[in-house]
C-alpha cells in the first residue's frame, strides 16, 4: 500500500445512480496508515459492480492539491491531521470547493466533534471502529444525494430571488399610465421581455398627463442587456417623469436626461435611445423629440404608415441639441411608439431579420383590426414567426395612443 496516491481501482456494489457507468471518485484524508487500510478493506467488502477510484492523502494540504487536480465525488475526512485540527480542516476544504460532500471520520472519544462538523457543513460523520462496510456505502451514497439536493435548493432559491428582483425592475421600467380623470386619449401598452438568459433588457417607457391636458409619452432603450442596463432604464424613466412634471420640454429635458445617463451609467460606452412625444388630445397636434430611437407607426382607417421624425444622436454620445418636430395625428388614428426588438428579431422570410420594411408590411396586413387587437396581433405574429428560429432576441415594448372620440 502506498503512503499517498490513488489506490488500485475497486468496485462498490450498490453505489447507485452516481456510478452510472463511470468511476466514482473518493478522497480519503487520513494520517493513520491502519485506519486508511481499514477503509480500503471495507470498500473491497462491498465491491461488485460500480468502479471506485480511491485516493489516500495524509494531510489537509495534500487534500487541497488533490481537489484542485481532480474534483472527487466525496471526501472522507479525519478531523485530526498534522496540518489542521478539528473543524479547521473541514472549513479549508469547504472553502476550496463547497459543492463536494464531506463525511467526517472521528475517533471513539471525539463523537461530539462529528456532530459539530455536521453543523458546520459536513454531510455526515462516522466513528472509527464502529463502521461496517454497508454503513460506509450508505453514508457515501446519501451524502452525495444530500449535497446534490442542497445545491439544487440553493439554485432554486437564487432563481426565485432573481425573479423577484426582475419583477421589481420591470415595475420600474414599465409603469402604469398616470392620466387625468378624463384624459381624452385611449392608451394601449404591451411588453414582452426576452427571457432567454433570464436577465432584463433595457427597454423602458412612461405615460403621464400634465394639468394642461398634454399627454406625454416616452419610449426608450438602453444599449445592452442585464440588471445594470435595466437599472439605468429605471433611472431615465423616473428622471423623464420628474422633469416632465417640473415643466421641462424639448431640448431642456433631453439635456437633463443626458446628464442622468452619463452620471448613472456603469461604463463610458453605454448609451440609450429615446423618443418623447407630447400630444394635445383636443387638437391632435403633437411634438416629437427623437434621440437615435426608431420611428413610429400610425394606424387608422385600415391603413398603417411609418413616420420618422428628424432625429438627433442617442443620449450619452455627446449631443446637446435634438430636433423638435411638430406633427399632426388625424382623428381615428393611433400613434405607435416601439422598440427595435419589434423588428430586429429573426421573424422575416427564411429566418432573416424582419427589419423596418418587414414590420410595416406585417402591420399593414393587420391594419383593419381595432387598436388593442391590432397591438396584440402584431406582437403575437412577430413572436410566432421568430419561434422556429430561436425566438425573440430582444425585449419588445409598444405603446399605442389614440385620441378618444368626441
Amino acid at each position: 500500500m502506498r503512503a499517498e496516491g490513488p489506490y488500485p481501482s475497486a468496485t462498490l456494489a450498490g453505489f447507485g445512480p452516481h456510478s452510472g457507468g463511470r468511476r466514482l471518485s473518493l478522497l480519503l484524508v487520513e494520517d493513520d496508515r491502519g485506519d486508511a487500510l481499514l477503509v480500503e478493506e471495507q470498500i473491497a467488502d462491498v465491491a461488485d459492480t460500480a468502479d471506485i477510484d480511491l485516493t489516500w492523502v495524509q494531510s489537509i494540504s495534500a487534500a487541497e492539491q488533490a481537489v484542485l487536480g481532480a474534483r472527487p465525488d466525496c471526501v472522507l475526512l479525519d478531523l485530526n491531521l498534522p496540518d489542521a485540527d478539528g473543524i479547521d480542516a473541514l472549513h479549508r476544504l469547504g472553502r476550496l470547493d463547497p459543492t463536494i460532500p464531506i463525511i467526517v471520520l472521528t475517533g471513539l472519544n471525539d463523537e461530539h466533534f462529528g456532530i459539530s462538523a455536521v453543523a458546520s457543513g459536513a454531510q455526515d460523520y462516522l466513528v472509527k471502529g464502529r463502521v461496517d462496510p454497508e454503513m460506509l456505502r450508505r453514508a457515501v451514497v446519501y451524502s452525495i444525494e444530500r449535497k446534490r439536493a442542497e445545491l439544487t435548493a440553493v439554485d432554486l432559491h437564487a432563481s426565485r430571488l432573481r425573479e423577484r428582483e426582475n419583477a421589481r425592475l420591470e415595475r420600474g421600467l414599465l409603469p402604469s399610465a398616470l392620466l387625468l380623470e378624463n384624459p381624452g386619449v385611449e392608451i394601449v401598452t404591451q411588453s414582452l421581455p426576452n427571457r432567454r438568459d433570464a436577465l432584463l433588457g433595457g427597454d423602458f417607457y412612461d405615460i403621464v398627463q400634465t394639468p394642461d391636458r398634454t399627454v406625454h409619452v416616452m419610449m426608450g432603450d438602453v444599449a445592452g442587456h442585464g440588471p445594470d442596463e435595466a437599472a439605468l432604464g429605471v433611472a431615465l424613466r423616473i428622471g423623464w417623469r420628474a422633469l416632465t412634471f417640473a415643466g421641462l420640454r424639448g431640448n431642456e429635458r433631453m439635456r437633463q436626461l443626458d446628464r442622468i445617463l452619463t452620471t448613472e451609467r456603469p461604463g463610458p460606452g453605454i448609451f440609450a435611445t429615446l423618443l418623447s412625444v407630447a400630444l394635445e388630445p383636443d387638437t391632435g397636434s403633437y411634438t416629437a423629440v427623437r434621440a437615435g430611437h426608431p420611428g413610429m407607426l400610425v394606424q387608422g382607417h385600415g391603413a398603417v404608415e411609418w413616420v420618422e421624425p428628424t432625429a438627433g444622436s442617442a443620449l450619452g454620445l455627446g449631443a446637446s441639441e435634438w430636433p423638435v418636430n411638430r406633427l399632426q395625428l388625424p382623428e381615428g388614428h393611433g400613434l405607435l411608439l416601439l422598440t427595435d426588438g419589434l423588428f430586429e428579431g429573426h421573424a422575416g422570410p427564411g429566418g432573416s431579420r424582419l427589419g423596418e420594411p418587414g414590420l410595416l408590411e406585417l402591420a399593414r396586413s393587420l391594419a383593419a383590426r381595432p387598436g388593442r387587437e391590432f397591438v396584440g396581433a402584431l406582437i403575437a405574429e412577430i413572436e410566432s414567426r421568430a419561434r422556429p428560429h430561436g425566438g425573440l432576441s430582444d425585449d419588445i415594448a409598444l405603446i399605442r395612443v389614440e385620441r378618444s372620440p368626441r
